[in-house]
């Protein structure tokens, strides 16, 4: 049978259009000359071949014969529009059509850049797929961290595919506002808060009760910090940041005389 074209592609015989698609896809990114700079000239090869393959195993005529005859069969099929049977020509008598063109028809580009493709010359060949891609977004990941997905970007004439790059935000929380590694939160109190103490109760992201006793005097501005309850720290799996409780006092917008009077006597020094 001479080259086996579905060990070419890597599928098996009953492999769909489907299945041929993205074999074709996969190889001929994978052996693109462009790709290769050290060993053009085996890929140049690779890829001829590659292509070569696809073009007949995605004409179903073309596969009916090869899969029955091999590629001798195919030296005898009449060129498109001939009307007869002498189909001669390259180096096995079967001329395929150029892997460059192959390539513009499947991705809408030329990856070697010569010739032209003038109307009526080269159709191009669309190819709709879907394709789910997972992303496994880690403990502690800032914003504007990026997930870089290789040619799976978009395909523009004359290129290759470009690469697909998710960059993550972050939607602002209610309660916690992120500082690097640390969380920070504001916490109102009443002024006998701050200075007879108070426990703050906060629910953490992750879903825990937190119950934090404060027993310094809270002065205006006074910061809380609380160890290892910030961000999980990417890079240092198990590790986390801080977290940093910073209080606002309440004064009281009133007061008797009486409890003015009782003020003074308590804070007496």
């Amino acid at each position: 049978m001479g080259v086996d074209y579905y060990s070419v592609l890597k599928v098996n015989k009953n492999a769909t259009e489907d299945d041929l698609k993205k074999a074709y896809r996969k190889l001929a990114m994978k052996w693109h000359p462009d790709k290769n700079p050290n060993d053009k000239n085996e890929a140049e090869t690779r890829f001829k071949q590659i292509s070569e393959a696809y073009e007949v195993l995605s004409d179903p005529q073309k596969r009916q014969v090869y899969d029955q005859d091999g590629e001798e069969g195919l030296k005898d099929m009449p060129p498109p529009g001939s009307g007869g049977f002498s189909y001669g020509g390259g180096s096995n008598g079967f001329n395929p059509r150029n892997a460059e063109d192959i390539f513009a028809e499947f991705f809408g580009s030329s990856p070697f850049g010569f010739g032209s493709s003038g109307p009526g010359k080269s159709k191009r060949r669309q190819v709709p797929e879907q394709e789910i891609l997972t992303i496994d977004v880690k403990p502690g990941w800032k914003k504007g961290t990026k997930i870089t997905f290789p040619d799976k970007g978009n395909e523009q004439l004359g290129h290759l595919p470009a690469d697909l790059v998710f960059v993550i935000d972050e939607k602002p929380h209610n309660t916690y506002k992120r500082d690097g590694n640390d969380l920070i939160v504001n916490k109102k109190v009443t002024l006998a808060e701050a200075l007879g103490g108070t426990t703050v109760h906060l629910t953490t992201l992750d879903g825990r009760n937190l119950s934090i006793p404060v027993t310094n005097i809270v002065n205006p501005g006074y910061e809380l910090v609380v160890a290892r309850e910030g961000m999980p720290i990417a890079k240092e799996p198990g590790n986390r940041g801080d977290l940093k409780i910073i209080f606002e006092i309440r004064f009281p917008t009133r007061l008797t005389p009486e409890q003015r009077a009782g003020l003074k006597r308590a804070l007496a020094v």
